[in-house]
């Protein structure tokens, strides 16, 4: 009896290693399987964990914020190559436009010929200057329709039969009937240099430096003529006329 008393102590007490092994063997094969984090810890990514430790995050890349505004100097409407962003007005029965030794020439239409500004533009306090040129025909060769602010407003070269000029409209009279009108003498093939200044309270043009217009306009109606309802804001039109205009610019000025 105490043989097999002893037998059977032996027999538990070897059990009990046995099952002291098998339990470490298993624990230790646990932790070689466990990932490197909890299973339910949320996947944090680069920026978040950048924020929440109080690191500036740096802002992604973007294009940089280009004004459509006019710059504040004076600035080439035409390069002399291509129309750029000179649109061509479609007046119907408009003859051809085209860049030439460079000049953008405009074709005689049936009856308006002309183009538009499509860039950024300055509605009041700045000045417009371009040269122009009458090749061929006996009415206006430079109808420039310009902004008056909100309103529009046209300085004619050459028309009523090739010599009137003057601002169109003022007080609801066009050029040829209004306190700005004059007559002048052109001559075909000869380029011609026009000054537009706008203003507040007045409209000054000069034709190769002497003064053609100058007028004050508070208080007035400015406005145009239906024809030229299409050469808004800012355009260039001929009427039944072959003309060219080159070296535009437009600058911004102090009032």
């Amino acid at each position: 009896m105490d043989f097999l008393q002893g037998r059977n102590t032996m027999n538990t007490k070897h059990k009990c290693t046995i099952l002291l092994l098998i339990a470490v063997l298993t624990l230790g094969s646990c932790r070689r399987s466990s990932p490197s984090a909890p299973p339910n810890e949320p996947n944090v990514s680069q920026e978040q964990a950048r924020t929440e430790t109080g690191v500036p995050q740096e802002k992604p890349q973007t294009e940089p914020n280009v004004s459509k505004e006019m710059p504040q100097t004076e600035t080439s409407l035409f390069d002399g190559k291509t129309l750029g962003q000179w649109k061509i007005t479609d007046f119907g029965g408009q003859g051809d436009v085209y860049v030439k030794d460079g000049a953008i020439y405009l074709e005689m239409g049936n009856d308006m010929t002309g183009v538009n500004w499509t860039g950024p533009l300055v509605r009041m306090n700045y000045e417009i200057t371009l040269e122009a040129m009458r090749v061929d025909g006996s009415d206006f060769f430079c109808g420039l329709t310009f902004p008056v602010a909100d309103n529009p407003c046209s300085l004619i070269l050459g028309g009523w039969g090739g010599g009137v000029c003057g601002l169109s409209n003022i007080d609801y009279y066009d050029a040829a009937n209004n306190e700005t009108s004059r007559f002048m003498s052109f001559e075909d093939n000869k380029w011609y240099r026009v000054r537009l200044r706008v203003m507040p309270d007045r409209i000054q043009a000069w034709l190769d430096d002497e003064e053609l217009v100058n007028i004050e306009t508070t208080g007035r109606k400015i406005d145009i003529r239906s024809e030229v309802d299409l050469s808004q804001p800012l355009g260039i039109a001929t009427w039944c006329t072959t003309g060219a205009i080159r070296n535009i610019h437009m600058k911004p000025i102090q009032n």
